[in-house]
């Protein structure tokens, strides 16, 4: 796979020989890299001298160099096609607006200028009717966004949800219709300037969790200018894998510090067509069904499915018969329950939890019990409880888990913590055991690294109690069974 090494640089400001005596130095002690990308102002209206020298070819670029084009009428006549051309050996502007492809496939999406109020836009700009028309360019049903978008003005909002840009208002700095052009084009990369600052944003998602597929997260970076005197970063290296040789599921891996989309809200505002709205939303049902995708394996393309469809990898989720309050899906998810969202399974708050940190794991898909999980989710359940074990510890506590098929229309795992000083394993056995008696419930302390699919056949009602060491109670249901036992105990 082609990992391609690029540079990124902020306003340029006609200080040729400090820009490229710095990329130099860089790839004299990091190697080569293949392009250099500018935003903001490459031109000031005192570069003449400086760049007379590069015009000419006294001097030479020493890393192939893409540049936006002009911010004001000073430096317009710097630019002399719209459509973009080569200023000088190694130094290219790439137009009012468009994408560009690299030898390697990497699709850069750029958009020139400041933005305009008016139509037609003076040359240093770009109207609404510009961005409209690049968006619309790139459309349609096989687009999954671009590696990188470059703008010299920030997008509009671009801090909400996420760290602070220093002094820079990102409330009132910047462009609409860049935050707008940035929210369809779903760069991986989006490079701006004109601040005169330095902001690398958290990653932000690009899909609605629980209603979209998961798609590539984006990083905004805003480069200050060349040679700043308060010594704000102005250059960027980066490596970038173009997305269309990237394995998918490579490719949407969610970083640790993803944020929420800071252009959604800006968006919803905006009247949506019912055109475009087909085009960009599916529906809601389509969403733990289409994660199939991103497993990385292929479809075999003639439509039968390969010899081990009986096999329990294969297990699909069945279909619910009514609404499912437990389906990621479905509209009855109290989604501001969701504490954490995987691949097949997900974490969510007890809606009546006997206590603040009573928890529920679920798998995405419609499953009964765990008998009838895939091979893949139980995978990612024992994840889970790995990892609410690892939680609890460290708050002193132990988890006790308990799941009741009966009665039941989706899985639901029960994880309650219970402190660690006073409970210890064979108090919590004990207390389940001697409650069943009771009420006259044998329950069967299954051996070690049993599997409950082992005693229960698909579709047998069953109870069962596991604790954070792994050890197991059963009891299959023949009757009836109290409903609350769990809960009571």
């Amino acid at each position: 796979r082609a990992v391609s090494r690029r540079l990124a640089c902020g306003d340029v400001e006609g200080r040729l020989e400090a820009l490229f005596g710095r990329v130099r130095a860089i790839q004299s002690k990091s190697g080569h890299f293949d392009m250099l990308l500018c935003v903001g102002n490459f031109f000031a209206s005192t570069s003449e001298t400086e760049w007379a020298e590069y015009r000419t070819g006294a001097k030479k670029a020493p890393i192939p160099t893409y540049v936006l084009g002009a911010n004001d009428q000073e430096t317009v006549s710097y630019f002399p096609d719209v459509s973009g051309c080569e200023l000088a050996e190694n130094i290219t502007y790439l137009g009012r607006r468009g994408l560009y492809t690299g030898t390697s496939g990497l699709q850069i999406a750029y958009l020139s200028g400041t933005e305009s109020q008016e139509e037609p836009a003076p040359a240093y700009s770009f109207s609404a009717k510009d961005v409209a028309e690049l968006k619309m360019s790139l459309s349609g049903p096989n687009f999954k966004g671009v590696d990188i978008l470059l703008t010299s003005p920030w997008p509009r909002d671009v801090g909400t949800f996420a760290n602070s840009a220093g002094e820079i208002d990102t409330k009132k700095c910047g462009s609409r219709l860049v935050s707008d052009l940035a929210a369809s084009l779903k760069p991986r990369y989006h490079f701006a300037a004109l601040e005169k600052a330095y902001y690398e944003r958290l990653p932000y998602r690009n899909h609605t969790v629980l209603q979209e597929t998961p798609q590539h997260v984006t990083r905004f970076i805003a480069l200050a200018d060349v040679g700043n005197a308060s010594k704000k970063k102005y250059l960027y290296a980066f490596s970038i894998v173009p997305m269309s040789s990237m394995d998918p599921a490579e490719l949407v891996k969610q970083p640790q510090d993803v944020t929420e989309n800071p252009y959604r809200k800006s968006q919803k505002e905006a009247p949506k067509t019912k055109a475009a709205m087909g085009a960009e939303e599916e529906p809601a049902c389509q969403f733990f069904f289409d994660l199939k995708k991103h497993q990385g394996k292929k479809r075999p393309s003639d439509g039968k499915e390969g010899g081990n469809s009986q096999s329990k990898q294969a297990k699909k989720p069945s279909q619910p018969t009514g609404p499912c309050w437990f389906c990621l899906a479905s509209p009855e998810v109290e989604k501001h329950l969701v504490v954490s969202i995987g691949t097949h399974c997900y974490l969510a708050l007890a809606k009546g939890g006997l206590l603040p940190d009573h928890v529920l794991i679920l798998p995405i898909g419609h499953y009964q019990s765990v008998v009838d999980l895939s091979s893949e989710v139980v995978e990612e359940v024992t994840k889970y409880k790995a990892a609410l074990k690892e939680f609890f510890r460290s708050k002193g506590k132990r988890y006790v888990l308990f799941e009741r098929n009966y009665r039941s229309q989706h899985l639901q795992l029960q994880v309650i913590p219970v402190p660690l000083d006073h409970c210890t394993p064979e108090d919590i056995k004990e207390s389940f055991i001697a409650q069943a008696q009771e009420q006259q419930i044998e329950l069967l302390e299954l051996p070690e690294h049993s599997d409950i699919a082992q005693v229960a056949p698909p579709g047998t009602p069953y109870f069962y109690v596991e604790l954070d060491t792994g050890e197991k109670l059963f009891h299959r249901i023949r009757g009836r069974f109290p409903l609350q036992f769990g809960r009571s105990v």
